[in-house]
């Protein structure tokens, strides 16, 4: 009886509808604004109303909703009759080392490290724990960011990489010290590189005042630069003191950019331990559009240049290459370390694993990052041991995930992973990544005669 109601009801409506969609001319159709979203995309049409709200730059967090990185255009190359599967995948090695040359080099378990997400600036406390009990539990590490050394998140992290960054708030030695690596940070895919930001001591509270060392009433920021860095001869300098000051890796994060070669160039004369390549489709707390969707280079291409020049120039063997910047699933990271990178960094893709049967507790009535965020809503009903756990289940996932596929390629350690595991869809982009085109016969070394011969 309800039903029929219902629909009596909605009959009259439902037709009325359709004849207005389907009879009046678009100018007075008021389905017109459906081309409107095709065209112009909801996203650009919402940040448009903001833009036109506010009059501000905008601050959109996760980073860019774009996907430039054709990580779908590649596969990884099983074995089967020529060479056989790995008999036993349990046996399969995923330990990496960051840094063998530096005095205490950074041994992890797995080729996964938690990137560079600053408390304060991004993240909130419980989150930024979360991250490091979880990444303790798979064996990894997880990264300061921005930020400085908090004692909870060196207290919860097995292994530790500090950022020395563009605020100064980790660029003392008694912060320096209680690090496993530096990484100085230059630059970041989702900000296009290096741009100043401010805030203001009245968003802070007392931990986080504290931590940053700073005076009441005052202000806190990052600048484009480092402190004291003003040329290339400057970064040069900074790289050889700390390697020379402190026993641990040390290295240097960039943005990916068409300028690779000529960035590298620079990192060449250092004695840096590691490179992070982030790529443009990095994620943030917050950056202007402009800078996530229109700056840098794809992860993708970012990565194939740096391998290829370092190669060119006989020095691969002295870096360690880790890739950063939107990468999600255990195959996009296999085919990261298939391309040539010893280690790969995730974000975004963490700490929504981080968050997961938690996000109920933000939705629908709030966006699921207000858990994770530093000013976030709901930071004070976020759950750190339950986050914990889901970041290293979803570690535990994702490498035994991995493992699956280096057995069907035949291969005892993940370091064994090369670019002939890698076939291309697309034969421009597997020229300029020097991996074989699926459309192109693989040309292999015969032991034997071939079975047509004999």
């Amino acid at each position: 009886m309800l039903n029929e109601l219902m629909l009596r009801l909605m009959n009259p409506l439902t037709d009325q509808i359709l004849k207005t969609m389907l009879t009046e001319p678009y100018p007075n159709n008021p389905l017109v604004m459906t081309t409107t979203f095709e065209k112009l995309t909801v996203r650009a049409v919402m940040e448009a109303g903001i833009r036109a709200q506010t009059g501000q730059p905008l601050s959109r967090p996760f980073g860019s909703a774009l996907r430039l990185s054709p990580w779908e255009q590649l596969l990884l190359n099983p074995r089967q009759l020529f060479e056989l599967p790995t008999p036993d995948e349990t046996t399969i090695d995923t330990k990496v080392t960051i840094g063998p040359r530096a005095k205490r080099p950074l041994k992890l378990d797995i080729p996964i490290l938690i990137t560079g997400m600053s408390y304060g600036g991004s993240l909130n406390l419980p989150m930024k724990i979360a991250l490091a009990k979880g990444a303790s539990l798979a064996g990894t590490a997880t990264n300061t960011g921005e930020s400085a050394v908090s004692h909870e998140e060196r207290d919860s992290a097995k292994f530790l990489i500090g950022q020395y960054n563009r605020g100064g708030w980790l660029n003392s030695r008694e912060q320096l010290e209680k690090v496993d690596a530096i990484e100085v940070q230059l630059g970041q895919g989702a900000w296009g590189g290096a741009v100043t930001s401010s805030g203001s001591e009245d968003k802070m509270d007392e931990h986080l005042r504290e931590l940053w060392k700073i005076d009441a009433g005052g202000n806190t920021g990052k600048k484009s630069r480092l402190p004291n860095v003003n040329n290339a001869k400057d970064i040069i300098n900074l790289i050889n003191n700390l390697k020379k000051d402190y026993p641990v890796p040390v290295g240097i994060k960039i943005a990916a950019t068409h300028f690779m070669e000529k960035e590298l160039e620079v990192i060449a004369q250092t004695q840096a331990d590691f490179i992070v390549i982030d790529g443009q489709e990095g994620g943030t707390a917050a950056a202007a559009p402009t800078l996530e969707d229109d700056m840098g280079l794809p992860t993708l291409f970012g990565l194939g240049r740096t391998i290829n020049w370092l190669r060119q120039q006989g020095i691969r063997e002295r870096f360690t290459v880790i890739a950063a910047g939107g990468l999600r699933t255990p195959g996009e990271m296999l085919k990261a370390l298939a391309l040539g990178a010893d280690a790969v960094y995730i974000g975004s893709i963490a700490v929504l694993a981080t968050l997961q049967s938690q996000i109920t507790k933000a939705l629908p009535d709030h966006p699921a990052h207000q858990l994770a965020l530093y000013d976030g809503q709901l930071k004070d009903e976020f759950d750190i041991e339950e986050g914990s756990q889901h970041l290293a289940n979803f570690l535990s996932s994702c490498v035994s995930e991995m493992k699956m596929a280096l057995q069907a390629m035949g291969k005892s350690k993940i370091t064994e992973l090369g670019r002939d595991d890698l076939v291309c869809l697309n034969s421009e982009l597997a020229r300029n990544l020097s991996i074989g085109y699926a459309g192109d016969p693989l040309t292999v070394k015969q032991t034997t005669p071939p079975l047509a011969a004999k």
